[in-house]
């Protein structure tokens, strides 16, 4: 249920809230938030809760660091796990200056500024995102270990699947908190699980990503597991994902629908264009990690050839075939570490950056992408992401597409931090060389 700002209150008041969370996140992505008692929720409401920006990665300096944190009354919910009595619940917050204008480091703003552009374009963009994860066992201390839980693989049930009790325990959580739980399921790697709620608008789909993410966490570490979205943890098997499902709706109707034996719409050929037209410049901030590039080099699934096709998982934007015809498209390279909102406001600002160039779309893929020889690809015209978090952050370096969607304070301080941490990674002395070299 969505509430404004006297039905959030009347709402805590009800339901024995004491304490609220007030939630953000880093430029990264990383859940942030500061607790307030019930009293005060009235005030943070009218006049905001102040923050030390500078202690916030990419946020601010000391010199300049006074920011304040709005909660967005629609995104009230209260946290099962929580003590039922003096209820804990949780907001998602905007950010904004002393003066009372948006905060440009602020990437839940940044793709509401997305939001609306499509809004006057006569747009409204809905995200499903279909999110993996693994579930290790965790040593004596309670910290995590690379041993998986069980031997499970794809679809695999109990009691191969030692997760399914966890799992379980994650939808009914997730579902309390307002989510719609369409399927759950154990994946192809050991130990490995995905989890996939139901479209919203994108907002509300990249405020659900994060929700989803400190929800698989706690009730993994509840049941003595250790939950991670690292997009590669181990060698020769499959790597964690998060496909991005989407469609485009122009006054109430999904324009990206498409019967059986139909052409698709040109304005779905034009997005799909769009999309892929920029995906190299965002590859920074939709597989934003080192360890990002390992899964997308490894195969098992996880796309690096910029192609697109009907039904073909090899492609990297596939067009999924329901009982009813096409309805959606599904962006297969980002994973989870992703910062949900600069990702979902990138994808959407290439799609409509095709419609309004009605860019052309390449012909679909129809032959396995994982087989084509470089010849081939060469002859097909067939580009690849990026090959290393160094070589995107370059790509994303010289994209004035990048810069002028998400702006330049996250622009410069994402690069800056990104190429600081790829530096530090570039000359760290890893297991594999003493290995191989010594």
């Amino acid at each position: 249920m969505s509430y404004n700002k006297l039905g959030a209150l009347r709402f805590v008041e009800e339901n024995d809230v004491k304490f609220i969370k007030l939630q953000f996140c880093d430029i990264f992505g990383e859940l942030k938030n500061i607790s307030i008692s019930s009293k005060q929720l009235s005030k943070a409401f009218d006049e905001g809760i102040a923050l030390d920006a500078s202690s916030i990665k990419g946020f601010g300096t000391i010199e300049d660091s006074e920011l304040f944190l709005f909660p967005d009354p629609t995104t009230l919910s209260i946290l099962p796990w929580r003590p039922q009595h003096g209820k804990v619940a949780r907001l998602f917050c905007d950010i904004k200056t002393a003066d009372g204008k948006y905060f440009e480091g602020d990437s839940r703003y940044i793709l509401k500024r997305t939001f609306e552009k499509a809004k006057e374009m006569g747009y409204v963009f809905k995200v499903g995102s279909e999110c993996e994860f693994f579930l290790f066992k965790t040593d004596q201390e309670g910290k995590p270990t690379l041993e998986p839980s069980d031997k499970a693989e794809y679809f695999d049930v109990s009691p191969l699947d030692q997760g399914e009790n966890t799992r379980r325990e994650i939808c009914l959580t997730l579902e309390e908190m307002g989510f719609e739980i369409e399927t759950s399921h154990h994946e192809s790697a050991h130990s490995q699980h995905e989890i996939d709620f139901k479209y919203d608008h994108v907002i509300a789909a990249a405020d659900n990503i994060l929700s989803f993410k400190t929800v698989v966490k706690i009730i993994a570490q509840r049941n003595g597991l250790y939950a991670s979205f690292m997009p590669k943890p181990l060698a020769n098997t499959s790597g964690s994902g998060m496909h991005i499902n989407m469609s485009l709706y122009k006054d109430g109707e999904n324009i990206f629908d498409t019967k059986p034996g139909k052409q698709m719409p040109e304005t779905a050929e034009y997005f799909i264009a769009g999309v892929l037209a920029h995906v190299k410049e965002m590859c920074a901030i939709t597989n934003p990690i080192v360890n990002s590039y390992k899964r997308l080099a490894s195969g098992f699934e996880a796309p690096r050839h910029i192609t697109w096709s009907f039904k073909n998982r090899s492609c990297l934007i596939r067009v999924p075939y329901t009982t009813s015809g096409y309805n959606r498209i599904e962006l297969r390279s980002p994973d989870t570490t992703c910062n949900p909102y600069l990702t979902l406001s990138l994808i959407l600002s290439a799609g409509l950056d095709g419609i309004t160039k009605k860019m052309k779309l390449m012909a679909p893929l129809t032959s396995n992408a994982y087989t084509l020889t470089p010849t081939e690809l060469e002859a097909l015209s067939i580009d690849t992401l990026p090959q290393s978090l160094y070589e995107a952050l370059s790509c994303m370096k010289s994209s004035d597409f990048v810069r002028e969607t998400i702006g330049d304070h996250l622009f410069t301080h994402y690069l800056g931090l990104k190429l600081e941490e790829w530096n530090i990674y570039n000359q760290t002395i890893h297991e594999w060389e003493i290995q191989n070299y010594l």
